[in-house]
């Protein structure tokens, strides 16, 4: 059984991005897992460009499995217990590995909101609408799960 080809660009998408493979400055619509988290390492500090919302979903997930991993092996190894006796060795140096690896990908992670932001014509600004209790994290992610619009071309800086 033969996948059917994907949906073709809508028109604001297809004159902007040259045929053949999809380049780094360009949203990536309908970015395949690996294409995506491959993506998201290659572009680990880029700010400026847009992110499609497979590009920026896909590494969510990736990024919310780690999570729960690192929670189980957490609690396995006694490493957030709260019984008084503090953290055993095992536990402590989980923490230390998930701490370093949330310091790794905040710079990424912000960097890829900011072009999924962009993708949806919003300024990267938008992110501090989080600090707002309750209603900024709704409003993100509204804007986060916004299709691409047209005007988000205005972020892109072509390399070629």
């Amino acid at each position: 059984m033969t996948m059917p080809p994907p949906p073709p660009l809508p028109p604001q998408q297809a004159s902007s991005v040259p045929s053949g493979p999809v380049p780094l400055w360009a949203p990536y619509y309908n970015a395949p897992f690996g294409v995506a988290v491959r993506r998201f390492f290659a572009k680990y500090a880029t700010f400026s460009g847009r992110a499609s919302r497979s590009e920026y979903w896909w590494w969510f997930l990736v990024s919310a499995v780690i999570g729960v991993i690192f929670s189980i092996i957490l609690q396995a190894t006694g490493g957030n217990s709260m019984n008084g006796n503090g953290m055993t060795a095992g536990g402590t140096v989980v923490y230390i590995i998930y701490a370093v690896w949330s310091l790794v990908i905040l710079i990424p992670g912000l960097a890829l909101l900011s072009r999924r932001l962009h993708d949806a014509n919003h300024s990267f600004w938008w992110i501090f609408i989080a600090l707002i209790p309750l209603v900024g994290g709704i409003i993100l992610l509204v804007f986060v799960l916004t299709g691409p619009k047209a005007e988000g071309a205005r972020f892109d800086r072509p390399t070629s």
